[in-house]
């Protein structure tokens, strides 16, 4: 069989999911590109404004649309496992927004229908691919760190004002953002955890998901012995906005900036020449842009509105300014380039489960006051 070199795509949701489809147009490896969101005069306007290849009338078209390869959800929480099963079991390439699920149940079943369907999975998890992400990596492989130490995850946000499925949620559902750095720095996968909820919510807030608590803090433990923290905040709680994450090494260490935009810190410990221990230098540091893994038609998006055409070099400087810090090109480049070359993408079925299912097991956790839960292999 001759492979394509181009596939089809249908982008589900345009609220947070329109920042996508004039990446997945541009994309050399990208032949159509249609959309379908619930709100018939937003798909239309995009349609219109990007010069995409038109709109679907349901969900349902797509499924049955035997031209389209592959499907981008960026739906409600809750019609992600529901969804991605449908798109594979119709014979479509699945990406999906996070988190995979919300219970172990339905990671299992997103999971079968990707193994019965023999197409790709991709979770669309933005922190590992992010300026912050591609820098710690790097030094990671240079060994600047050294042995890990120790790793942290946090996200900070309020979303009393998202949609009404966002409100209660367990904080550790949707910690995602904090739990896929550590992973993936780790080289190891999550095998148990303890976590605690901690403050108290307005009932209304609390009765729609059965989770008193606004913020979850959880402790990890990997396969290699590594361990690991993260906290959660969802609502109710004075916080700047950060998802941030933290790497400490034997030799340097890595910090998210206080809040989400501010420049990173890195620690370097160094001898201390004639006398015992170390000291410390500690710098803020300015992040690079990694485009040069991008087709070219789409490495704009890395920067987003900074990028000016007529000062293309300049631009690419910028390690600021692209959705979620420059992550959204590579998602699309990964997801699309998995399928062209016939290969899993590096976020696919069974490193989404980890990620999803160690946030799931650290609600359980919590609402069992701190006992300790095992994250299940998928």
């Amino acid at each position: 069989m001759r492979m394509k070199t181009k596939i089809n795509v249908a982008l589900v949701g345009l609220g947070f999911g329109g920042a996508f489809a004039d990446i997945y147009r541009k994309h050399p490896n990208v032949g159509t590109m249609k959309v379908f969101d619930t709100n018939r005069k937003l798909s239309d306007r995009f349609v219109e404004s990007a010069h995409l290849d038109g709109c679907y009338d349901s969900f349902e078209d797509i499924l049955n649309d035997r031209d389209c390869d592959a499907v981008h959800l960026v739906t409600p929480i809750p019609l992600h496992a529901q969804q991605s099963v449908a798109v594979l079991d119709a014979g479509k390439h699945c990406a999906c927004t996070v988190p995979m699920a919300t219970s172990l149940s339905d990671i299992q079943r997103v999971t079968d229908a990707k193994r019965r369907s023999g197409k790709n999975f991709m979770m669309m998890e933005t922190t590992l691919y992010t300026y912050q992400y591609f820098y710690v990596k790097q030094m990671l492989d240079a060994g600047e760190i050294g042995k890990i130490q120790f790793l942290r995850g946090s996200h900070y946000q309020d979303m009393s004002n998202w949609p009404d499925y966002w409100l209660g949620l367990p904080p550790m559902w949707y910690s995602t953002h904090a739990i896929a750095p550590m992973i993936a720095i780790s080289g190891s996968r999550i095998k148990r955890v303890v976590c605690f909820g901690s403050g108290t919510m307005d009932e209304e807030l609390s009765r729609h998901y059965d989770n008193p608590y606004p913020v979850e803090s959880a402790l990890f433990e990997f396969e290699n012995g590594l361990c690991a923290e993260a906290t959660r905040s969802l609502f109710e709680t004075a916080r700047a906005y950060q998802e941030g994450f933290f790497v400490y090494g034997s030799k340097k260490s890595f910090e998210w900036g206080f809040s989400d935009d501010a420049a990173p810190y890195v620690t370097d410990l160094q001898p201390n020449p004639g006398k015992r221990g170390s000291i410390t230098r500690v710098e803020q540091i300015t992040l690079p842009n990694y485009q040069q893994c991008l087709p070219v038609e789409i490495q704009p998006f890395t920067v987003g509105k900074e990028y000016d055409p007529l000062n293309p070099q300049e631009s690419m400087k910028k390690g600021a300014g692209g959705g979620h810090h420059g992550s959204h090109p590579h998602l699309v480049n990964e997801f699309v380039m998995s399928i062209v070359e016939n290969r899993r993408p590096w976020i696919d079925e069974v490193l989404g489960a980890n990620i999803s299912a160690a946030g799931i097991c650290a609600h359980e956790s919590a609402m069992h006051n701190g006992k300790s839960v095992e994250v299940p292999l998928f």
